[in-house]
């Protein structure tokens, strides 16, 4: 490695006078500006920790007034009926929904000045899982999709997973879009909280051993070879028979088995993130990240409560949050994964201030929240804020967009990344700069 001893009187840009001459004079041993600087960005590189990201959509739109921004001096006709409770962060308040979200808020940073600029569903999927705008020419990848195509695959399975089918698709949101098909996430439906939990497609049918699956393989690759002679097409099975190695290296690998094992995991930790369908999927999440996934979306349904909002709230939708999130950024911790693991937490967008005739709350397109954590996200933080109605942010305002832009720089990708679409465009896929507290 080659190392510059640093002087004392620097520029903006960090480089001494003292190291410039020092790198000047190296060119007659050989070592020239582009080797150095070649040199260096290698290093960078190697330095680079490689980041993973858990995505947790809870589709819909979450009420960001009976959560995580109340605005308890306000009329009753906007406050609604909960209290308000303290949480680690001196003056900042939440409701008394979320005592473990209040309690543990130095995990994590909470953005209160999230202008979704929407409040469309579909619509929301689209552009809060890409950062663009649905466009009816091209249909932009989500993150997952960009990951999966950009860095490939870490183990025998595939990079990109969402478990749960939430992901609304009228706009083609949470696809790969101009990426193609082989980029588009791997869908887990099953409910990780059954007791019979097994993921189809993976998962050999009704336990069978895998020397019979080494069996069919045989067998198959027999049928392939007298297809091959009968129509003279290698170059096509060559392409399929990548997708048949995919397939069964997945099927048949340790680490397949291992991450969708839950059973084997210790009943505190399940007990832990809750024994309902959210926080096992926050379990399984965790697993699949340690078993090489790099990008996993946990989605959850029913957040949409235009009716009877604070019931749905109390007793079914944000107890799994308040304890699942909690515990998946303690068990990242303890297990030595939470600085190479973006967490986010998103939805389609916030909920009217007023509450509406059938005790809910509408779609509001200028507000909401976002919570982001690990990867070197700075915990306790708390992010802009917004007027006395939870109407539209005051201060801290930051657009989709600039979210999106913050989970790429986490993850390492490119700001200015222009891929290939399938039919040979060039696409830009991000344009916009990250949240400034959050890098």
């Amino acid at each position: 490695m080659l190392t510059l001893k640093a002087g004392r009187v620097r520029d903006c840009d960090g480089l001494s006078r003292r190291s410039f001459l020092e790198l000047g004079s190296l060119a007659g041993v050989g070592v020239s500006l582009p080797m150095w600087l070649q040199a260096r960005a290698a290093q960078a590189a190697a330095d680079r920790k490689d980041v993973n990201c858990i995505f947790i959509w809870t589709l819909g739109g979450t009420s960001h007034h009976d959560t995580l921004d109340p605005k308890p001096t306000a009329p009753i006709s906007v406050k609604g009926p909960f209290g308000v409770i303290d949480t680690t962060v001196p003056g900042v308040k939440f409701t008394e929904l979320c005592p473990r979200l209040a309690a543990e808020l130095g995990r994590y940073s909470l953005l209160r000045g999230w202008n979704p600029k929407n409040g469309s569903h579909g619509f929301a999927d689209q552009y809060c899982m890409s950062g663009r705008l649905p466009n009816p020419a091209l249909t932009y990848p989500c993150v997952g999709s960009v990951i999966s195509q950009q860095q490939g695959f870490k183990s025998a399975l595939p990079p990109f997973i969402q478990l749960g089918s939430y992901v609304d698709r009228s706009f083609n949101g949470g696809t790969s879009g101009v990426l193609g098909l082989e980029h588009m996430p791997f869908e887990i439906h099953a409910d990780a909280n059954d007791a019979k939990f097994s993921v189809r497609d993976i998962t050999p049918p009704l336990n069978m051993e895998l020397q019979r699956v080494d069996r069919r393989k045989q067998m198959l690759a027999r049928i392939d070879a007298l297809q091959r002679k009968a129509d003279l097409q290698p170059a096509a099975f060559d392409a399929v028979d990548e997708h048949y190695k995919a397939a069964l290296n997945m099927i048949t690998a340790p680490e397949t088995k291992r991450a969708f094992d839950l059973a084997s995991e210790d009943v505190k930790v399940r007990d832990a993130y809750g024994r309902n369908r959210l926080g096992q999927r926050l379990l399984l999440a965790r697993r699949l990240v340690q078993s090489g996934v790099r990008f996993v979306t946990v989605s959850d349904p029913s957040w949409d409560n235009h009716q009877d909002c604070f019931n749905a709230l109390q007793k079914s939708l944000m107890p799994a949050v308040d304890v699942g999130l909690p515990a998946l950024l303690a068990d990242l911790e303890q297990q030595g994964l939470l600085d190479t693991t973006l967490v986010v937490w998103m939805t389609d967008f916030g909920r009217t201030p007023k509450i509406n005739s059938a005790s809910g709350r509408d779609h509001w397109a200028s507000a909401g929240f976002v919570v982001m954590a690990g990867a070197g996200i700075e915990g306790g933080t708390v992010i802009g804020a917004t007027d006395d109605e939870g109407g539209a942010p005051t201060t801290g305002e930051y657009f989709t967009e600039q979210v999106m832009a913050t989970i790429y720089h986490k993850l390492g990708l490119p700001l200015d990344l222009v891929v290939q679409a399938v039919d040979g465009r060039p696409v830009r896929l991000i344009e916009a700069e990250p949240v400034r507290e959050w890098v």
